[in-house]
C-alpha cells in the first residue's frame, strides 16, 4: 500500500520559516490531489492547505498569506512553505494525497513543528 512520509519539521523561533516535504514510499504515486493538515495537543485535526488536480488551492484563514502549498511538476512531491511562523502554528503536520478525484486519500505519519516565542 501507499505510504506517505513527511519531513522538514523542527523547532524554530517565532518569525522563522520551515519547508515541509512529503513523498510516497513503497509505491509509485502521483499527488494529483494533496493536502496538509495539522493537529495541536488537545485540538481537532484541521486542514491547513490543499491543492486540487486542477491546481486550485485552498488555505485556512489562520495561515493565509504565510504558508504556500506546492508540488513538483511530476507531482511526485508535495511541499508546504511556512513563513512568519507563530507559536500557535505548533502542531504535528500531516500530508495527504490522492491520485483520482473520487479515490481514497493516503496519509503520512506526521512531522512535528514547534514554534517558540
Amino acid at each position: 500500500q501507499v505510504q506517505l512520509v513527511e519531513s522538514g519539521g523542527g523547532l524554530v523561533e517565532a518569525g522563522g520559516s520551515l519547508r515541509l516535504s512529503c513523498t510516497a514510499s513503497g509505491s509509485t504515486f502521483r499527488f494529483n490531489r494533496a493536502g496538509w493538515y495539522r493537529q495541536a495537543p488537545g485540538k481537532q485535526r484541521e486542514v491547513v492547505a490543499h491543492i486540487a488536480t486542477s491546481d486550485a488551492i485552498y488555505y485556512a484563514d489562520a495561515v493565509k498569506g504565510r504558508f504556500a502549498i506546492s508540488r513538483d511538476s511530476a507531482r511526485n512531491r508535495v511541499f508546504l512553505r511556512m513563513d512568519n511562523l507563530r507559536p500557535e502554528d505548533t502542531a504535528v503536520y500531516y500530508c495527504s494525497g490522492g491520485e483520482t478525484t473520487l479515490g481514497r486519500d493516503y496519509w503520512g505519519q506526521g512531522t512535528q513543528v514547534t514554534v517558540s516565542s
